[in-house]
């Protein structure tokens, strides 16, 4: 993608695209919730319809000259129900804390009660910590997972759910690292007379495709990010029965959000459909089985993975067990200096602060994307390592970074 028209309008707006576009290609991308999408994706979402107002619904617009953003939405929507079999699909919200905030206004009243995980034990802002909407607006408690095992105690959270008699229980998680039993969740829903709200934000993709077991027609509302593993525009998404239709929407617009950004909502229905093709089941596949080999070799070091493993995406990393001494901002800061790019992450049991915590979270959305195999994943768990192990060593930061250069050169991403 060129940037020709932007420098000669704005210089330093071109500098700084053209740094990001350097800074993708030259480093290793493994935030777990961050993904590289196709030059299709990004061509439709810089479009003409970023210049479109498209207030309401395809076919119940507010204003005229729609029929083209009826004809995008329209599409994302339809591509979405077949990815997801879903009833109902709202492709407008913003983000995935959009489509949280959605469906919260849909169904509770100010003061509800939400049961959630806990922010340190895997959750999301979004879920009910006291500095978000939902935690400002909503009476909150949260269950956690197993200290001891990594995994969510499910026993545990229905007997929570007993005791606190919410309104509705929250599922999915931005740094859990095994599959979810969505089933065993609705259980505890069911049995308090509770919503079941299951956000699958980090593992769209990963449901899209088969390869997790999918909550939509288990739990009342599904909602996801689009840009994580699914590799859509980026934005948010609400899945639920005919219903609940009326009301989700009613929630979405004009409850929570004024114009929808159709030029988004054009790179998620491109990306949904760029999902459809038997190809991205093999990336989901090669996605889960690249965070396998990355966990299996980090834990040949002497790492301790939260859970032991994966099913998923994602990798979290408790440094406690075999450095002590070592944070994870310590962490995060030197690989990144190397050239590859993770986060410091909380950990069961936090001892540290969340700015400062104790653990680090990796995923291989991107390096998937990239076209790593099994093999390279392995070989980047090494050179995680060598930095997890000394942080601090210039030359060994300098030796990892070479290799790093290395392997984007011969894994290209964007021309």
């Amino acid at each position: 993608m060129s940037y020709e028209t932007v420098r000669e309008a704005d210089p330093a707006v071109a500098d700084a695209l053209e740094g990001e576009r350097g800074r993708q290609n030259d480093t290793l991308a493994m935030i777990a919730s961050e993904n590289h999408v196709s030059e299709a994706v990004m061509e439709a979402q810089s479009s003409e319809l970023t210049n479109k107002y498209a207030e309401g619904y395809p076919g119940e617009r507010y204003y005229g000259g729609c029929e083209y953003a009826d004809d995008v939405e329209e599409l994302a929507i339809d591509r979405a129900k077949e990815l997801w079999g879903a009833d109902h699909v709202n492709v407008q919200p913003h983000s995935g804390s959009q489509a949280n905030m959605g469906v919260y206004l849909g169904v509770l009243e100010p003061g509800d009660k939400i049961l959630s995980l806990d922010l340190t034990h895997g959750g999301h802002l979004s879920h009910g910590h006291p500095a978000n909407f939902a935690g400002q607006v909503y009476e909150v408690e949260q269950y956690k997972v197993d200290e001891e095992t990594g995994y969510i105690d499910y026993e545990g959270l229905h007997d929570h759910a007993e005791e606190f008699d919410p309104d509705i229980i929250v599922s999915g998680y931005s740094a859990y690292p095994r599959e979810v039993d969505f089933e065993r969740i609705q259980e505890a829903a069911d049995a308090v007379d509770a919503y079941h709200l299951a956000d699958i934000a980090h593992i769209t993709g990963l449901v899209a495709a088969g390869v997790h077991e999918s909550p939509v027609g288990v739990a009342d509302f599904v909602t996801g990010s689009t840009h994580k593993t699914i590799r859509a525009g980026r934005g948010g998404i609400i899945m639920c029965d005919e219903e609940y239709a009326d009301d989700i929407d009613a929630a979405v617009f004009p409850g929570s959000q004024g114009g929808p950004l159709m030029h988004n909502v054009a790179g998620k229905a491109v990306g949904f459909g760029e999902a459809l093709a038997p190809e991205f089941e093999q990336y989901a596949q090669q996605t889960v089985d690249n965070a396998v080999a990355l966990g299996e070799r980090l834990k040949e070091h002497g790492l301790s993975l939260v859970s032991g493993g994966t099913d998923n995406h994602l990798v979290l990393i408790d440094l406690r067990p075999s450095h002590p001494d070592t944070t994870g901002k310590e962490v995060e800061e030197a690989l990144e200096e190397a050239g590859i790019v993770l986060n410091a992450n909380t950990v069961p049991g936090e001892t540290r602060s969340a700015f400062n915590p104790s653990g680090i979270r990796a995923g291989t959305p991107g390096l998937t994307t990239r076209g790593f195999d099994e093999d390279a994943c392995r070989e980047v768990a090494d050179l995680i390592y060598k930095v997890v192990d000394a942080p601090h060593d210039d030359d060994v930061v300098a030796e990892v970074s070479d290799r790093v250069d290395e392997m984007t050169n011969e894994y290209t991403l964007y021309e």
